[in-house]
């Protein structure tokens, strides 16, 4: 059996998460240059480092979409003819837009290059989207606020040329579609343009005008986080997004780690690779989402309103990497980089784009050279382990939070 199902899309904010992304299955990607991305703090992709990351993910068979949605001023148009001309030469497959003026501008200096309409937008009905299409977009990201019964009645009602894109999982804001005005007005620094200082996740108080200084917690039953909302995980109800219509599953986060990257882009990989063999989730790559960093998950304004989380601001996992592996022979001998320090017989486990995870000891640890070591304490050390079986380059070695290490 050969279900056909949607693309997954997955976040590369920089070449680490970009080379995670194509190793734990992503069909494409999305990233951005030093300027017109809506990731600000992000440093971007420089004019070389693209060249390089689209011919990596070409090389293997993943699709590369390029973020230009930001709102540009009058003073930053005069530039963006000549870097639509260098993406198209760069052979970038799609270009992300949130202003009518830049799908114009695309359309002349880079018509060779598929246009996608972004979330900023707002696309919530077939109308707007046929407008789209008939403007030259291909593709459409439909706001996060539409319901799985919209998106189907959307699909209906536009041509089947047009590709629909919907969010997946990731977190979610506060503002519709992610247009804040309120952290430029608290803080100066314009969502619009990439700088958004999330001031949704602050903590708020309330000060009365004749008790100046006397600040009193929002609390009552929910807490004081009054903005903070909580995050997408839709892996449980891909089957329905798939009979919607959607043509492309959007992982958001572009900021987050390269472990993120790849434990969240390898759950939805073979979580959608079951339905396309006609088969049922394990409800495994469920639980593997529990494993990065998050906020309380909620299936978003798919099925009505997707609550928030009033009590703290902070996110919770429960694992963390430990190592990746740079090589392994075929009986398992490893020489990995450390990232979080491992101790002789910590229970670890094993995470790989080929195989489910897998639960192992680490009897014997030694650095470089062979000398045997207690522990890896040292930050980015090389260091050689026995694994349970041979793997590829980029394997992941992660290690189980205790109960109380979540923070």
């Amino acid at each position: 059996m050969n279900i056909p199902i949607p693309e997954l899309l997955s976040p590369a904010g920089d070449f680490e998460k970009l080379t995670m992304a194509v190793r734990y299955g992503a069909d494409a990607v999305y990233l951005s240059g030093r300027e017109f991305g809506m990731r600000a703090a992000a440093a971007g992709f420089s004019n070389e480092q693209l060249q390089k990351g689209i011919r990596f993910a070409h090389e293997n068979g993943v699709k590369v979409y390029v973020t230009c949605n930001t709102l540009p001023r009058e003073e930053e148009i005069a530039r963006l003819p000549e870097y639509l001309s260098f993406l198209q030469e760069a052979r970038a497959d799609g270009l992300i837009i949130a202003d009518l003026g830049v799908l114009a501008l695309a359309a002349k200096y880079a018509p060779n290059v598929k246009r996608h309409v972004s979330t900023q937008l707002g696309v919530v009905n077939s109308a707007t989207a046929k407008y789209l299409y008939e403007q030259g977009a291909d593709t459409v990201v439909l706001a996060r606020e539409v319901s799985l019964e919209e998106v189907r009645a959307i699909r209906e009602h536009t041509p089947k040329k047009l590709r629909l894109e919907a969010f997946v999982h990731g977190a979610m804001c506060v503002s519709f579609s992610g247009r804040c005005l309120l952290s430029n007005y608290l803080s100066g620094r314009d969502a619009n343009r990439g700088r958004c200082a999330q001031p949704c996740r602050w903590k708020y108080h309330l000060v009365e005008e004749t008790r100046p200084g006397e600040y009193f917690e929002i609390t009552e039953d929910n807490g004081t986080f009054i903005l903070n909302s909580n995050d997408l995980r839709m892996i449980e109800h891909l089957q329905e997004m798939t009979d919607a219509g959607i043509d492309s599953l959007k992982i958001e986060g572009r900021m987050k780690s390269a472990y993120y990257t790849a434990v969240v882009t390898n759950a939805y990989r073979h979580a959608l690779d079951e339905i396309k063999s006609g088969a049922k989730p394990d409800p495994l790559w469920v639980e593997e989402t529990e494993k990065v960093s998050h906020r309380p998950y909620s299936t978003g304004f798919y099925y009505g309103y997707p609550g928030q989380h009033y009590g703290s601001a902070s996110y919770t996992q429960s694992a963390d990497v430990a190592a990746i592996v740079e090589s392994c022979d075929e009986q398992g001998n490893a020489l990995l980089t450390q990232r979080n320090r491992i101790f002789t017989g910590d229970m670890l486990e094993l995470m790989n784009p080929e195989t489910k995870p897998i639960a192992f000891r680490a009897d014997r640890l030694t650095d470089e050279n062979g000398n045997e070591i207690p522990d890896t304490r040292h930050p980015m050390m090389r260091f050689r382990m026995k694994l349970p079986i041979f793997v590829p380059q980029y394997t992941i070695i992660r290690k189980p939070r205790t109960p109380n290490s979540n923070s």
